[in-house]
């Protein structure tokens, strides 16, 4: 018996070591949205999703293929009972053969914190919830770049949508249409279910440009379907903005906007910079696409100019993290600043994950560089608490197969409870103070 004991013991230690290292599942298909089926009458509300839009309002979106239907929202806190209106605003565009339905955007609010609505668009079709983000810590944040629209998409969304999160934030590439405006569509209604029910802040990446020249703008499909608080917070494009949530400063740069000293997303980040106040807004977080610490193969220096001209303002105003994509793996770094480890540097985490079709970058650069502390090829999301003014808790969630299995994780500390802005406060008002 002690030696049938020890046999299994041998073999199991054997499989275990055999089978330690995560392999990786095959890519999926690209889904097909069966459009025809879903829609019920061609003025019911499509593809519908929220985005903050100031303090205590939320932007709701939807499409009509009816030209017809009227821009407003009705919403109230029972099902079925609306005793608020708000009216809204309409556009559409055309891209070559392609013409767009009616999009709608309607601003509710003032709403409750951390308090569930139901609303309705246009004054029929389905009825639909959403919950507002609380007004002060804890507050959760779900996180995925390079969605687009695989089999893998499927399984990240669902995975996010099992994660109790009150904000979700995409670094850019959201449906991989590449010019294929149906694709869009496609896009806006595999997303709904979740985006109609906690906003979605999203950022734009290179699949997003969509430019024809002398033809199209490159990001009208976009800018058209996907409208951000760029107004409210005092930018003149849809490509870079920012936000305030329970103690957080979410700032949305723009990748594939002009980024230099001279330009005018430069002279904005300056400006809001200036406007952040730490003792109300104790956690500054800044997403891009374009990562610039990378140790992957994929996209080597494309960050390089963008980091050259920004990472200065940046850690001046002592960012706690900075979250990108576009290189289609999982990589977080340690505290670092001008690719040296700072203690008053970012995290950053690139996080181009999300299920897009062209697969996972598999190939990192070795020997793996210093500030670099986990990095993996899976598809996956990533969950951040931010639990109070000093401590977050991060976590990477890898797809295995259809199961979301937690494969990285760390507590992060402000930089206000470190004593980095402080310090910085000094270098901060110079560097701002600039011309």
């Amino acid at each position: 018996m002690e030696l049938k004991l020890l046999l299994l013991l041998i073999l199991t230690l054997l499989f275990a070591t055999a089978t330690a290292e995560y392999v990786r599942p095959l890519p999926r298909k690209t889904l097909t949205i069966p459009w025809d089926s879903i829609s019920k009458a061609n003025s019911y509300p499509q593809q519908v999703h929220i985005s903050l839009a100031g303090d205590k309002h939320m932007r709701v979106t939807w499409i009509t293929d009816d030209k017809h239907s009227p821009s407003y929202v009705e919403y109230g806190t029972l099902p079925g009972r609306y005793d608020s209106i708000a009216e809204g605003e309409c556009t559409s565009y055309n891209y070559l053969l392609y013409s767009s339905g009616k999009i709608h955007h309607a601003v509710i609010g003032p709403l409750e914190d951390n308090t569930l609505y139901f609303y309705r668009c246009s004054g029929k079709g389905p009825e639909f919830k959403l919950k507002t983000p609380p007004a002060q810590f804890p507050i959760t944040f779900a996180v995925a770049g390079d969605l687009g629209q695989t089999g893998w998409t499927k399984s990240t969304l669902a995975h996010i949508d099992h994660c109790k999160y009150d904000v979700y934030l995409l670094p850019g590439d959201l449906s991989y249409a590449d010019r294929m405006q149906h694709l869009w569509d496609n896009f806006g209604k595999l997303v709904e279910p979740l985006a109609s029910t906690r906003p979605w802040m999203v950022t734009e990446g290179n699949h997003e440009e969509e430019n024809i020249p002398l033809l199209t703008d490159e990001f009208v499909s976009y800018n058209s379907r996907w409208k951000m608080p760029f107004e409210e917070s005092g930018s003149t494009s849809n490509l870079y903005y920012s936000f305030e949530v329970a103690g957080v400063h979410v700032i949305m740069l723009g990748s594939y906007a002009d980024y230099d000293e001279y330009s005018e997303q430069y002279r904005w980040l300056k400006e809001d910079l200036s406007k952040v106040d730490r003792k109300r807004t104790p956690w500054l977080l800044v997403l891009f696409h374009v990562p610039w610490y990378n140790s992957n193969k994929a996209h080597q220096g494309a960050g390089d100019d963008m980091m050259a001209a920004m990472e200065p303002l940046l850690y001046a105003a002592s960012v706690d993290l900075v979250i990108a994509g576009h290189v289609h793996a999982y990589e977080r770094s340690k505290r670092v600043y001008n690719g040296r480890l700072d203690p008053c540097g970012a995290v950053h985490i690139t996080i181009g994950d999300g299920g897009n079709r062209e697969g996972l970058a598999h190939r990192y650069i070795n020997p793996q560089p210093k500030w670099s502390e986990f990095r993996e090829a899976s598809f996956g999301h990533g969950e951040l608490k931010i639990v109070n003014s000093t401590h977050a808790f991060w976590s990477w969630h890898r797809n295995d197969d259809d199961e979301s299995v937690k494969a990285d994780d760390i507590w992060i500390t402000s930089l206000v409870s470190s004593g980095c802005v402080d310090q910085k406060t000094h270098e901060l008002r110079s560097t701002l103070m600039t011309p």
